[in-house]
């Protein structure tokens, strides 16, 4: 569990680094939707597990697709509706819940790479509900959701444990979610909770308001004082974490500046190849150990960040022009049209990188 945890946090310290290269669905999709699956323990190169463009027709609409379906047993157990980074998921839920009443999945999960919304049919049964029963937000990771992150994944997925706690966290969630209300704006109802126990006069329109920003002072407080021991020891670490980010960057940063040359810009389709590549290479190493290096002439996938020890180098500047040259014994250069287009060559970029073991 621990071993989850911190993988799900390596993926959120990589998305806040990378977020701002990424603007369309399919960098999204490559570099931070299939990661993220593949954390949970699904293939997400074996379409019979994990497949692309599910068809799901709708009523008389035929050919309709869904972005992912996680199969089980030739029949979909959980669709993926995936959108780009920069979008806002509330617009997109009608679309999801079309898809999900004309097959057999019993969750339906929407996402924009960052947060992500899980639903089921809790109001009525083959009926998608309209609001989600868990939300996880890659950028404001919290102990608990991972706890009920964790029950997704693969090794551990039970369909009836998970729908039976649904309930129970769509409930919890709303609840916090009040708590969070109250904290910020006391309603008056609850302020006057609050004086019929600590205050014995007349409760008047004026008491209520005189005591309406103090019961909030209190409230927050109360949190404060709870928390403080945790939160220092988190800040702590969150700032150790930051000035060793800071500390890389600035070593990649002088690694690829040439003096009196331009800034070498990491593009989004660089971005798209290092996270294609990563995924292949998380099959037979552990993923901290790989690097990508930006170069004027072409994009290097590395392991333990040693120019040494490259795997691949990708030429993707040109519109023309792409390219894939492995680091075999020939060092074979392949051209491509597009990104994706790595992945033919998986099995070479394995072999590759067994040597690097």
């Amino acid at each position: 569990m621990t071993d989850f945890n911190e993988k799900i946090r390596d993926l959120a310290n990589r998305i806040e680094q990378m977020k701002n290269n990424i603007h369309t669905e399919e960098a999204t999709k490559t570099s931070i939707i299939m990661p993220f699956f593949q954390t949970l323990g699904y293939d997400v190169f074996n379409p019979s597990e994990f497949t692309p463009e599910y068809i799901a027709d709708v009523g008389i609409k035929k050919g309709e697709k869904v972005d992912y379906a996680i199969m089980h047993e030739g029949e979909p157990l959980i669709l993926i509706e995936a959108k780009a980074l920069t979008e806002l998921l509330t617009k997109h839920d009608s679309q999801l819940f079309r898809y999900f009443g004309t097959t057999k999945a019993k969750f339906g999960i929407l996402t924009n790479g960052v947060t992500y919304k899980f639903f089921t049919d809790l109001e009525e049964q083959n009926k998608m509900d309209p609001t989600p029963f868990f939300t996880f937000d890659l950028l404001d990771i919290k102990d608990s959701s991972l706890t009920e992150l964790s029950k997704f994944r693969k090794v551990n997925f039970d369909v009836d444990k998970i729908f039976n706690t649904a309930s129970d966290l769509k409930y919890t969630g709303k609840i916090k979610q009040l708590f969070s209300e109250l904290l910020e704006s006391p309603t008056e109802d609850f302020t006057h909770f609050i004086l019929n126990n600590v205050y014995d006069g007349r409760k008047t329109k004026n008491v209520v308001t005189q005591f309406e920003p103090l019961i909030k002072k209190s409230f927050k407080q109360f949190i404060n004082e709870m928390v403080n021991d945790k939160l220092n020891a988190a800040l702590k670490t969150t700032s150790t974490e930051e000035d060793s980010d800071k500390e890389l960057a600035d070593e990649s940063e002088l690694d690829n500046k040439e003096i009196g040359k331009p800034e070498i810009i990491t593009t989004e389709e660089e971005i798209q190849g290092f996270a294609i590549a990563r995924l292949i290479l998380s099959e037979v190493m552990d993923e901290d150990r790989i690097y990508y290096r930006d170069n004027k002439s072409y994009f290097n996938i590395l392991v333990d960040n040693n120019i040494r020890k490259w795997v691949c180098r990708l030429g993707l500047n040109s519109e023309n022009n792409k390219y894939i040259q492995l680091n075999d014994e020939e060092r074979t250069t392949y051209s491509i049209s597009r990104v994706s287009e790595i992945t033919k060559f998986r099995e070479n970029i394995k072999i590759i990188a067994e040597s690097f073991k």
